[in-house]
């Protein structure tokens, strides 16, 4: 074969080569599935509502949107796995308070939040405070009771070390006096719930979105809410502000993308969780159990974690979290 032939084949197929790329380059987003990384185990509220949210997104995407649960060392296993992957689009993270928590915690977390940018606040959920449903309390006065009655040999469960149950647990004993109940981690939210009902575990604070169904079955007890108001759901359980105790909380959940993700895609995928939220599917289901489904954009949404990220710190120090 001449120089000539060899020099025309190669820049043939360099040339296809080439079309071949810019083809693919210029596939529209998304042209393949996209995935949501959990960083907890199945069944907690972060993962609940991510698979809710999920569904409807994939509707106004065109593909498939899977959740792919990767829980360990209190969420750092699927931020740092996000973090790893290409800035497409197409791996994305599903996270809540312990994104801003963990670099307060870890001597060396491997990220900062500023290598996320937020795509859309999904919810802001208020707790239940929760007991097994064969403990013998029925009130909070009763669970309070017996916790200095038993002094020193009760515990509490929590899906992991600086997370939002975490917090809310360790605000209630400081609101009640009751430091010596010991906090015990679990591998995400979900994980806690069996030792509660077996008692295990003394008392747990979890969202309505994936504990009532263990409420209406007898399985646990609510017996107050972090909400302003009562829940909708749960008309007979008090708020902590009628029980005379100034105790309000609830947290977010939200999907991130690494930085660098193009604008474009970012919309998209914004927008795609707007239409999740303002579906009647969701929206319902999310509001019956307490959650503020108000949308928060991402330019809006990153500017929040922004700022929680610098308020974090004095929650960190009252509560004297140390870095591991």
């Amino acid at each position: 074969m001449s120089i000539k032939n060899i020099t025309r084949r190669t820049f043939t197929a360099l040339a296809c080569g080439v079309a071949a790329s810019a083809a693919i380059a210029a596939d529209p987003y998304p042209s393949r599935p996209i995935r949501i990384v959990v960083c907890t185990a199945p069944g907690g509220a972060t993962d609940i509502t991510t698979r809710l949210v999920a569904q409807k997104m994939s509707e106004k995407l065109g593909q498939p949107v899977i959740v792919d649960n990767r829980p360990g060392a209190d969420t750092l296993v699927g931020i740092l796995h996000v973090r790893d992957q290409p800035a497409d689009g197409y791996t994305i993270l599903a996270q809540s308070l312990n994104f801003s928590t963990l670099p307060y915690i870890k001597k060396n977390p491997g990220y900062s939040p500023a290598d996320f940018t937020g795509v859309g606040m999904m919810s802001r959920i208020p707790f239940i405070f929760l007991v097994g449903g064969d403990e013998p309390v029925r009130s909070v006065a009763d669970y309070v009771a017996y916790a200095r009655k038993e002094k020193g040999k009760l515990s509490y469960g929590h899906g992991g070390v600086a997370g939002a149950p975490h917090i809310a647990g360790e605000l209630f004993k400081r609101a009640y006096g009751l430091d010596d109940v010991l906090a015990v981690p679990y591998k995400g939210n979900g994980a806690v719930m069996p030792d509660l009902m077996a008692g295990r575990v003394s008392y747990f604070f979890d969202a309505y979105v994936s504990s009532g169904g263990h409420v209406a079955s007898g399985k646990m007890k609510a017996l107050a809410v972090t909400a302003p108001q009562r829940l909708p759901t749960l008309p007979n359980v008090p708020t902590f502000r009628e029980l005379g105790v100034d105790f309000t909380y609830s947290v977010w959940l939200g999907l991130l993308a690494k930085n660098g993700t193009p604008p474009e895609v970012i919309n998209k995928l914004s927008e795609a969780v707007r239409y999740a939220l303002n579906s009647k599917e969701v929206g319902d289901r999310l509001r019956a159990d307490g959650s503020d489904t108000s949308f928060m954009p991402s330019k809006e949404f990153t500017e929040y974690l922004a700022r929680e990220y610098a308020d974090m710190a004095k929650t960190a120090a009252d509560l004297k979290f140390t870095k591991e």
